[in-house]
């Protein structure tokens, strides 16, 4: 996944620097927009990937081991990062 999502971000960091010169050139606003969108999208993409491996290693790493602090210690963790990226 860790390669998958360099490239992921690469590309995205590419995006950003077209709007950056998009908006350099005066494009048109609508145009810089759509674009911001995608970005975001991208983004999303990304944020969903990560959380998934998060989800899949180490929060299944904490469940399996029984140690109920670092369950807890995850869930909360896991709640507190849902809680912000929906801001």
């Amino acid at each position: 996944m860790e390669n998958d999502t360099g490239k992921r971000l690469s590309k995205i960091e590419g995006q950003v620097r077209g709007i950056a010169k998009m908006v350099e050139d005066k494009r048109y606003c609508i145009d810089i927009i759509t674009q911001i969108a995608a970005v975001q999208a991208a983004l999303q993409r990304v944020e969903d990937a990560i959380l998934k491996d998060h989800v899949s290693h180490c929060i299944e790493h904490a469940i399996a081991s029984g140690n109920k602090a670092d369950q807890r210690a995850k869930v909360a963790e896991l709640m507190d990062v849902l809680t912000r990226s929906k801001r």
